[in-house]
């Protein structure tokens, strides 16, 4: 798992604005732009609070979709897959020694 704990992306393209995102928020956004098409969920990308670091982002002002779908096994039940629609360009990124 990467350790990514700060993150520089320009969204919208050539002229588009930059975000700096740190820690985990930063880790969550790095986590979305590596799933890709196929996005990413709590199950795949473990973390104590990942709608939380998905929420953050948005308030940052990606575009994040969320799909609930369900899942089985002892906890069964239902949990969402995120999908990152922002066009994003990554510019710098920091992870821990």
């Amino acid at each position: 798992m990467s350790n990514v704990t700060k993150l520089e992306i320009r969204v919208g393209g050539h002229d588009g604005r930059i975000l700096v995102l740190k820690g985990r928020v930063a880790w969550m956004v790095d986590r979305l732009i590596k799933a890709g098409p196929r996005g990413t969920t709590s199950i795949e990308s473990p973390a104590p609070r990942i709608s939380h670091y998905v929420f953050k982002a948005r308030e940052a002002g990606l575009n994040i979709e969320t799909v609930d779908e369900p899942h089985d096994g002892a906890f069964s039940g239902r949990h969402g897959r995120y999908f990152l629609r922002s066009t994003v360009e990554v510019l710098s990124l920091e992870v821990a020694a």
